[in-house]
């Protein structure tokens, strides 16, 4: 008995898909899967498609991530081989960089920064990182009419994450050329927040679309995701606040 492949949509009759070559069976995202397949895929093996991974990410992020996670995933670059190329660079051009908010405050703003901030700004894309999961869980609260496991929050977070990221590194290979300090923090504290809080709106909105959301209640699910976060980050960053002064 034929089957549709979930990535071309060709009939499938054997273990692999004679148009695209995609594997008969895709597994459901779940702990196991992650780190059987696809984190010691991830780093041990390169695909093809990083072009037409960061372009879709670009272009149409929620669609192609959706289209991903359910199953069409021989055009799409891994995740974990994204993030880790990404820290890569990052780590190679760290040394030539003036890249992270702490070098580029003034002397009055460093002495006003507590410790959590200093380790904030000294690693932003490990604390990116940190957030995949705490976003997962506010992605899954919000939009668990969608019934994705908490592993499928994690993926798609994953990719939401790696475009913060780019962004990142872009602003840190433009800090090796370009010194003016207030136009630096601008970056960093205005067009970047802006651009993380829109990017994250955006990208919930399509990927979530086709779960049978009246558009009012997509929109406003897709804004109390990162709001959530952002009032996480405001509550422990008051405690941590109150704690340190004991």
């Amino acid at each position: 008995m034929s089957t549709d492949c979930l990535n071309c949509g060709a009939p499938v009759m054997q273990n692999y898909c004679a148009n695209c070559g995609q594997k008969s069976t895709t597994h459901r995202y779940s702990i196991k899967h992650f780190i059987e397949h696809d984190f010691i895929h991830g780093v041990w093996h390169v695909d093809k498609g990083i072009l037409f991974t960061l372009k879709s990410l670009f272009t149409r992020p929620g669609h192609s991530v959706r289209e991903y996670i359910q199953g069409k995933r021989v055009p799409y670059f891994s995740f974990i081989t994204l993030i880790l190329l990404i820290l890569t660079v990052s780590g190679l051009i760290a040394p030539y960089a003036h890249g992270n908010m702490s070098d580029l405050m003034p002397k009055s703003g460093k002495a006003m920064m507590n410790d959590l901030e200093k380790f904030i700004s000294h690693y932003p894309k490990l604390v990116l990182i940190i957030t995949i999961p705490v976003y997962s869980c506010f992605s899954l609260i919000w939009f668990r009419k969608a019934k994705l496991n908490f592993s499928e929050h994690l993926v798609l977070n994953s990719y939401r994450v790696i475009v913060e990221m780019i962004i990142g590194l872009l602003v840190s290979v433009l800090t090796i050329f370009y010194h003016n300090t207030q136009v630096l923090l601008f970056l960093y504290f205005g067009v970047l927040s802006f651009l993380g809080l829109f990017y994250s709106i955006w990208f919930y909105y399509q990927f979530f679309s086709a779960f049978n959301y009246r558009k009012i209640a997509l929109i406003l699910r897709s804004i109390l995701v990162p709001v959530s976060y952002s009032l996480l980050a405001l509550l422990l960053g008051i405690v941590y606040a109150v704690i340190a002064k004991r």
